[in-house]
């Protein structure tokens, strides 16, 4: 067990603006695999997902953008960042004016950083763990980064989200092409060029879009 996350985010990031929403500060880690590492070795568990947390992926830099952009669409509205990761795009919400942000990740440690992050960039954001598909709380917005690079994740997020769509729900999901995004049930809003962590992606700038899933 890792007793103290707080400190071991703040022991393996550093905190920079985001490249694609430079408005936006995180805790960001600067080389992946050797973070991933640790965190194995600290938790003395192998086969970990990547520590999500520590960096700035392209979907959800262009989602953050798109959203501060158009402040509109979030203001005055309750939204959930769904699969937040470092929180960046909750982050982006709040500072366009969302009533309440929700952010929720599977992975215990993304909830301490989307709290220090918040923290850092002066926004109240509620911070969970769990895997939110199937529930409903009412939000108006649900914002999506990066969440179509497995199968199994995309099938199950899009069979949930869909529903929450054809309710009259805003549902956006920012990606940059993966290999599992349901094209034919989304409408291109935006397209960026996202500079990115060469360690993750296959070139350091990635041409990323904002979908709306259809209703």
């Amino acid at each position: 067990m890792i007793d103290d996350p707080a400190g071991f985010i703040r022991a393996n990031t550093r905190l920079l603006a985001v490249p694609h929403a430079p408005e936006i500060r995180l805790h960001l880690a600067d080389e992946a695999t050797a973070l991933w590492q640790k965190t194995e070795d600290e938790l003395g568990e192998i086969g970990l997902p990547p520590p999500f947390w520590a960096f700035a992926w392209a979907g959800g830099q262009a989602l953050a953008r798109y959203v501060m952009d158009n402040p509109d669409l979030v203001r005055g509205k309750t939204v959930l960042d769904v699969a937040t990761g470092s929180g960046l795009v909750a982050i982006a919400a709040a500072k366009a004016g969302a009533r309440a942000v929700i952010a929720v990740d599977i992975d215990d440690f993304a909830e301490v950083a989307v709290g220090m992050n918040a923290g850092a960039n002066g926004v109240a954001i509620t911070a969970r763990t769990g895997d939110p598909t199937g529930s409903d709380e009412g939000w108006d917005v649900i914002l999506a980064g990066d969440i179509c690079y497995q199968r199994d994740m995309t099938d199950a997020m899009t069979a949930w989200l869909g529903p929450l769509a054809a309710s009259g729900r805003t549902v956006l999901i920012g990606d940059p092409g993966r290999t599992y995004l349901p094209r034919e049930r989304l409408t291109k809003l935006a397209e960026y060029q996202v500079p990115v962590t060469r360690a993750l992606e296959d070139m350091e700038v990635k041409r990323t879009s904002v979908w709306s899933l259809d209703r």
